[in-house]
């Protein structure tokens, strides 16, 4: 998949709350709903074997309604379980727009999909990120949670895999995780999530401080 010519033009859509997928990054996911067992085997099918990753616009929803910017993975691994379940694992490859329903036999949902804007996401990355702030504000936000990490594997852990890892674990809300995806470059992505964090631990401190 080197150029656009070889991306697909319509692709299975998989909305699933609490979770944000993001180019270069790896995901493993146990597919137990029948429609999306169907959705799982219809793509090992293609040549292409891509499915997109979306957010419900509103969570706990049955995905009817979704956030139209969302994140392509290629299907590259994928077991299929004594009881019918897949255990799979997608691999982002790029942003893109969610265009238009296209009607579906299996009973998920399938969408026209635009990557145009997003091509520069099959380039490696070349933007540093403010490193010392941004890791004055993590310390204090997993303090502040009482949350325990391995600091110096963190602090060794390159600026993309860094920020797009954090977002993907951390107990962020739908929108949150949805304006990082949105956020046009790795800089503007550490900045967002600083005041997220910021934010998050400001107000974890107001709650411990009316406690007692």
């Amino acid at each position: 998949m080197n150029n656009e010519t070889k991306l697909p033009k319509k692709i299975p859509v998989f909305p699933l709350s609490n979770f944000i997928f993001f180019p270069n990054t790896s995901a493993p996911l146990n597919i137990f709903e029948p429609r999306y067992v169907q959705m799982v085997k219809d793509t090992i099918a293609t040549n292409h074997r891509m499915i997109v990753m979306t957010l419900p616009m509103i969570e706990g929803s049955n995905g009817s309604n979704v956030y139209k910017l969302a994140c392509a993975g290629k299907l590259i691994s994928f077991e299929e379980t004594l009881d019918g379940r897949f255990l799979i694992s997608l691999s982002g490859i790029m942003r893109c727009r969610l265009k238009d329903d296209i009607q579906e036999k299996g009973g998920y949902k399938r969408m026209t999909v635009d990557f145009t804007e997003f091509l520069s996401d099959m380039k490696p990355n070349d933007i540093e990120i403010e490193r010392d702030g941004f890791f004055r504000t993590l310390r204090s936000y997993f303090d502040i949670k009482g949350l325990s990490a391995d600091w110096k594997a963190i602090e060794k852990c390159e600026d993309e895999k860094l920020i797009t890892t954090l977002a993907m674990l951390c107990p962020f809300s739908d929108a949150e995780k949805q304006s990082l995806l949105e956020a046009d470059c790795l800089n503007d992505r550490a900045q967002i999530m600083k005041v997220i964090l910021e934010m998050s631990a400001f107000e974890e401190g107001e709650q411990n401080a009316k406690k007692h």
